[in-house]
């Protein structure tokens, strides 16, 4: 008998039918003989609908409430969840984030679990319940309502998942597990069997919407098996038809580049002619830290007069408002001009071969050279390759990367 974590997202729980359904798999792998803890999403475009409900509101919103307004969806889900397993002969029920409780930081917003107490879920599912429980969101030291940023609900699971010891964590979602790159911008996309958390996480990162970043991060620190497969395919996890994540030792053949992630939700901003002293760095992060504002590729130009530099760096467009006034509010940051652009995207290659083989960097800007296409900011780690480009060059960008290095699915 194993225990095992199935997350649903919010495309596998669009509806009644689609929950019923969710439930029908959950109920298959009860019979089979295993413990099962559900973690589920909102359903599909409620936590954008919330999320506008606040913004029109005022997009300054405090947070606090935020999170008390959006963590409602996940709740919904986790009622009706239970409710579709109680009538397909199950016992089960559901629980909040703050019954079991998901501890985590008072970043509201963008939490962070600091400790799940899974004693009582692991005490019912010993005793045959099935436990649903909410992704996304959890509760402070203060006991206020907190969210875990988009995505959450992987981190909900993967974290779930080490505190019950489960032997496996199954994402469902409406893929059947990771792929090449998004095979709605490249149909010649190919699924990866195998994946090393290391790659994925970048991946993650850097645009795929597969699993959240933090989510990965975890399963492998704390070793969780993971495995993302269709919602939509007879399949259930057990049958092992997704994409396994693992360690990279598991991996047979390491690839040159495993996969092409782009991510359209970047904003750019530029300050022009600040002091070129020590420190300056600093009076620019801090502030934007301290607002909460994730900095992804910085460049730094050399200063031309000796006294002043140019600093550009990325963001969440999302943030880019705040980031704005963050910057004018600053104290002590002396700069010309403040300029920023939305219509931005990042492309990225990603793959452990990179550490061992070299001509990766080279191919990529030959082959962006050849279709015209101008790189704006580029940043690099030991297995991946980012570059920033115009929004409107970003699939012509994917489509020919993905050529150039192979990926097609058939490809030697």
């Amino acid at each position: 008998m194993a225990l095992i974590v199935a997350k649903f997202g919010g495309t596998s729980v669009a509806d009644v039918e689609r929950i019923e359904r969710a439930a029908a798999k959950v109920v298959r792998e009860v019979k089979a003989g295993n413990k099962v803890c559900v973690v589920v999403s909102a359903m599909s475009g409620v936590t954008n609908q919330l999320v506008g409900y606040c913004g029109e509101i005022n997009k300054l919103h405090d947070t606090r409430e935020y999170d008390v307004v959006v963590s409602s969806g996940e709740q919904i889900t986790s009622g009706l969840m239970a409710m579709a397993l109680q009538k397909q002969g199950i016992s089960a029920r559901s629980w909040l984030g703050w019954q079991i409780p998901f501890k985590t930081t008072d970043q509201h917003g963008r939490a962070r679990i600091t400790d799940v107490d899974a004693e009582l879920l692991l005490e019912r599912l010993n005793d045959g319940e099935v436990c649903v429980v909410p992704g996304f969101q959890g509760v402070t030291e203060a006991g206020r309502i907190s969210t875990l940023g988009r995505g959450g609900s992987d981190t909900s699971a993967v974290a779930l998942a080490a505190a019950l010891g489960a032997e496996r964590c199954d994402i469902y979602t409406d893929v059947d597990g990771v792929y090449t790159t998004d095979p709605r911008v490249v149909p010649q996309a190919r699924k990866l069997k195998t994946i090393s958390f290391e790659e994925m996480m970048e991946l993650a990162s850097l645009g795929a919407k597969v699993l959240q970043t933090r989510s990965v991060e975890i399963a492998m620190k704390k070793g969780v098996a993971l495995q993302v497969l269709s919602s939509f395919e007879d399949h259930i996890g057990s049958d092992l038809p997704g994409t396994l994540v693992v360690n990279e030792e598991k991996i047979m053949e390491e690839e040159l580049v495993s996969g092409i992630a782009f991510s359209r939700d970047e904003a750019k901003v530029t300050i022009l002619r600040v002091p070129d002293v020590p420190g300056v760095a600093s009076k620019v992060f801090s502030p934007l830290a301290k607002a909460a504002i994730n900095i992804d590729m910085i460049v730094q130009n050399v200063a031309a007069d000796g006294k002043t530099t140019d600093i550009t760096f990325t963001i969440a467009r999302a943030d880019l408002e705040r980031a704005i006034k963050t910057l004018e509010d600053a104290p002590d940051l002396e700069y010309e001009k403040l300029i920023t652009a939305d219509d931005v995207a990042k492309v990225s290659v990603v793959g452990i071969g990179m550490k061992s083989h070299s001509g990766v960097a080279e191919k990529m800007f030959a082959t962006l050279a050849a279709k015209g296409i101008n790189i704006q900011v580029i940043s690099t780690s030991e297995i991946k390759i980012s570059i920033l480009v115009e929004e409107d060059y970003v699939e012509l960008a994917v489509r020919a990367l993905h050529a150039a290095y192979g990926l097609e699915s058939g490809a030697a």
